[in-house]
């Protein structure tokens, strides 16, 4: 046969760009409300903010609780407020824990102490279980200060995580230096680009996003206690998957303020967006969407993929929405200053706000995009077998075995619904490379196209253009067998 698979995937796609789109489906259209959101984040407003942060000194989980201009107390009932202000529409609210004190060797829990995440729910209407989450850590840390002239400067050793930790929780160094005791936590402990920043973007897109109607639930978290091991996030992540949350998506934002390093790089016009294995997870899927989406409304910014659960040995407040079966992700500058980072440099004059702004206009449009899509497609059956209840993929090679035949399910669609498009790329591509759209069916067949060598998804498209995250057809890993033997 003289045909490829790849030949025949680009007479396919050739086919799709002449088949008619519905005129009142305006595809792969820039949406004119998510660029007008794109258009109000202000630079002015997240500068605003870094300062009011930095001002409270110290932002330290254990410093003190009840001063009204210093500390994490005075800094959360802050953010607090300024969700209120936004907008009658957002439920704020704090999601509170009493930590427990651990004498664990490694643990950064040295006595009992209130625990405060701060939460602001933008309600969505149709699709309101569906849950989109925006997030930061709003509490610092500084273990070293910085060097008088002449002295050595503390390298990345200084915010390393302590043995034992596991790189998990702040922005330790890698492991290559044992951190030093740490301070006081009523000292002051700016951290504006660790994480002011993070929590910048997340009120600002509070601000911005609670000024318009969107079919899914926004929620925007200002998480406490990540520098002691994700302490607010993993709390969060348990509680929303013991209610049953159903979180699309997390956009994790931490260290989004550093434009230069400290080697002396500049980088302001790329961000890294970091998934967890394996190659089609949920993360993985919500980073593809995050690139597509992001670039689209902001052709400036270049996403990058990182193909790994965070920076190398370390970990953020998307970690413990990972371990719970969430997409989480985390948006990360390229260029991290490892000098700054838990030490009093850590300040509004060492932070990029018009970095911090562009990579909020990422998170913007694809957070916005994400609440106005319809809900992903089905890919699999529940069947019985054996008197066991399994999922079936919805993938077959079609009557000539050589044909890749593809079903999906979409139950109670949107009144907006307009169709389906079918994304594919071969086995050792890190995005999809082709896309047809098929229009308002469930099913599609390609003949002569091969299910080993190519990998498929689908995705939901409305009228208005709005794209849901695609669900990848990947079949279950085989289950190990035990085999009798007579001996």
């Amino acid at each position: 046969m003289r045909s490829t698979t790849g030949v025949a995937i680009s007479v396919y796609l050739l086919a799709s760009l002449l088949q008619p789109v519905p005129a009142d489906a305006q595809y792969k259209a820039v949406n004119p409300q998510i660029q007008k959101i794109v258009e109000q984040i202000s630079e002015e407003k997240i500068a605003t903010i870094l300062k009011k942060l930095e001002a409270f000194g110290t932002r330290n989980t254990f410093s003190t609780q009840d001063n009204p201009t210093r500390g994490i107390g005075a800094a959360r009932k802050w953010i607090y407020e300024q969700f209120r202000s936004y907008s009658p529409k957002l439920e704020v609210s704090f999601d509170q824990y009493r930590l427990k004190k651990s004498t664990e060797r490694g643990s950064r829990i040295p006595n009992d102490a209130d625990l405060y995440n701060v939460v602001a729910v933008l309600p969505g209407t149709t699709n309101k279980e569906q849950r989109i989450v925006i997030s930061g850590h709003y509490d610092s840390l500084a273990f070293v200060r910085p060097s008088a002239p002449g002295e050595a400067t503390p390298g990345e050793g200084g915010a390393t995580p302590p043995t034992g930790a596991g790189g998990v929780g702040g922005a330790g160094g890698g492991g290559q230096r044992q951190q030093p005791p740490p301070r006081d936590p009523n000292e002051d402990a700016p951290g504006v680009t660790d994480d002011a920043s993070g929590t910048a973007c997340v009120m600002e897109l509070a601000r911005v996003l609670s000024q318009f109607e969107f079919e899914k639930t926004l929620v925007f978290v200002a998480f406490a206690g990540e520098e002691q091991g994700l302490l607010g996030s993993t709390l969060y992540a348990a509680r929303s998957k013991k209610e049953g949350q159903k979180i699309e998506a997390v956009l994790n934002n931490d260290i989004i303020g550093s434009d230069v390093s400290g080697n002396g790089r500049m980088e302001n016009r790329r961000v890294n967006v970091f998934s967890e294995d394996p190659q089609d997870s949920l993360s993985r899927t919500l980073s593809r969407y995050i690139k597509d989406v992001g670039e689209k409304y902001l052709p400036s910014m270049r996403v990058d993929l990182m193909f790994r659960a965070d920076r190398f040995g370390r970990g953020g407040d998307h970690t413990p929405f990972n371990q719970e079966g969430f997409a989480a992700v985390r948006f990360s500058s390229p260029s991290e200053n490892f000098t700054n980072q838990h030490t009093l440099t850590d300040t509004f004059a060492n932070t990029s706000v018009p970095y911090i702004a562009r990579v909020t206009k990422v998170n913007g449009a694809v957070a916005a995009s994400l609440a106005l899509a319809p809900r992903a497609p089905v890919v699999v059956n529940e069947v019985e077998r054996n008197g066991r209840k399994t999922e079936q993929l919805m993938l077959q090679r079609g009557r000539t075995r050589y044909d890749a035949a593809l079903r999906w399910k979409h139950d109670k669609p949107e009144p907006d619904l307009a169709g389906y498009v079918v994304v594919m790329r071969s086995t050792t591509a890190p995005n999809w490379e082709r896309e047809i759209y098929v229009g308002n069916v469930l099913e599609y067949t390609m003949p002569d196209v091969s299910i080993d060598e190519v990998v498929f998804g689908v995705k939901a498209i409305d009228k208005d253009g709005n794209e849901s995250l695609v669900t990848p057809y990947v079949p279950a890993p085989r289950q190990k067998r035990t085999i009798e033997t007579i001996n």
